[in-house]
């Protein structure tokens, strides 16, 4: 029932959120309705620059068209570029596609899917003639840094346009950027460095296998010394319960989803939305950086 159950379609999987009831009627039912939706077919060429992520990209595409401008709609991603995207960027990709209002979105089983599952398999893709209400080509060497500003997501600024931006709290984690690939970015940038005195870097593993991974690769020994905090693996404060909940008036610069107001449990702070390399230096300068 979760909306960003969609994370999945970067395994060629048809992956889709439904709400709770809808749910709960399943185990009733043992069936449920969906309307095909329309296709937005999205290529990718080149290759995403050195300090440019799937983050960036992402946040880029729904700048560019919009938190509803795929309401309903199932986007495919194609071209050469997909070959450079490892699994975890698929699955920042497809994790947005929620804000960008899709139903789904989509990466096709190709060798960097099958050198992840080890194993050679058929998956399913679209007709060479078929019908997309709407193609987008995005040339991925031209993607630079970028955040969405509050309190929309399609608020999309470059990081040189908000840079210098006071902080006084930031989150590593959650179902879009929680993943061990996200914790290495994230210890590279913070190694031999500390955060701002008095900031409150919260770092959440996506889950209890990630935790332990980066333990055994001594990333939370890096994460720690910089000043950070390591909460259990969850939603954590992106949901607005737990741990990390931002106080009264403080800014938040998050590698969650969602940014609108109150969705970190507290209408009167601001939260700002980038990859976990541009978190982690604005937590060192305590400004978006």
């Amino acid at each position: 029932p979760d909306s960003h159950t969609c994370t999945a379609g970067a395994f060629n999987a048809l992956a889709v959120g439904i709400d709770r009831t809808e749910a709960a009627g399943l185990f009733r039912r043992a069936e449920t309705w969906f309307r095909v939706p329309d296709s937005v077919k999205i290529t990718l060429t080149g290759k995403l620059n050195k300090g440019v992520y799937a983050k960036d990209l992402a946040l880029w595409i729904i700048g560019m068209i919009g938190s509803a401008g795929a309401d309903y709609m199932s986007i495919e991603y194609h071209g050469e570029g997909v070959q450079t995207l490892t699994v975890a960027d698929r699955m920042v990709l497809a994790n947005l596609a929620s804000e960008m209002g899709a139903k789904n979105a989509v990466f096709p089983a190709d060798e960097v899917l099958e050198k992840y599952f080890g194993q050679k398999f058929e998956g399913l893709w679209a007709d060479v003639d078929a019908k997309y209400i709407r193609e987008i080509n995005i040339d991925l060497t031209t993607i630079f840094p970028v955040v969405s500003a509050p309190h929309n997501v399609d608020n999309v600024k470059a990081v040189s346009e908000v840079q210098g931006t006071e902080l006084q709290q930031a989150v590593i984690g959650t179902c879009t950027n929680g993943r061990i690939e996200d914790l290495r970015v994230a210890a590279s940038v913070l190694s031999g460095r500390k955060i701002k005195e008095g900031f409150q870097l919260n770092v959440i593993p996506a889950s209890d296998k990630v935790f332990l991974q980066a333990l055994n690769e001594g990333l939370i020994t890096i994460l720690v010394e910089a000043g950070a905090s390591l909460l259990p693996p969850s939603c954590g404060p992106c949901l607005g319960t737990g741990l990390g909940i931002p106080a009264s008036g403080h800014t938040v610069i998050s590698t969650a989803n969602r940014n609108f107001l109150g969705r970190m449990g507290n209408k009167e702070a601001s939260i700002y939305l980038a990859s976990p390399a541009t978190v982690a230096l604005s937590a060192i300068n305590g400004v978006i950086t």
